[in-house]
């Protein structure tokens, strides 16, 4: 049988299979990251209740007027400083970080610098 190589499956298998051991809690959410190929989002979750604690991406308001474009590391980095900050202004302090997925590098790992940076540990 021939299996065709489709990216976006692949990923999600990945993902599926992560997500298996992964869980965020009230007290240390899964900060988790989807890209497109324009913008990128980043979201705390607390899967025992099933809510979004802080949010971030290149939508939003306070982050179009810094950048030319959405999609790079520059604002990857940005939207990492923003969920951080957001966190902090939560409370949290600690994450589990769930790539959803994709390669640790590039926009996902400057993302994760950038939340890092802001005083976010995982």
């Amino acid at each position: 049988m021939l299996k065709v190589v489709n990216k976006q499956g692949n990923r999600k298998a990945r993902h599926a299979r992560v997500r298996k051991k992964l869980s965020g809690t009230p007290d240390k959410p899964r900060l988790t990251v989807y890209k497109s190929n324009t913008n990128i989002y980043a979201q705390l979750v607390d899967d025992t209740t099933g809510t979004t604690l802080a949010q971030a991406s290149t939508l939003d308001a306070e982050f179009k007027s810094d950048v030319k474009t959405n999609a790079n590391k520059e604002s990857a980095k940005k939207v990492g400083e923003l969920i951080g900050k957001r966190a902090q202004e939560k409370g949290i302090s600690e994450a589990v970080f769930d790539r959803s997925g994709y390669k640790y590098h590039g926009k996902v790992k400057e993302l994760a610098d950038g939340a890092r940076e802001a005083g976010l540990k995982f």
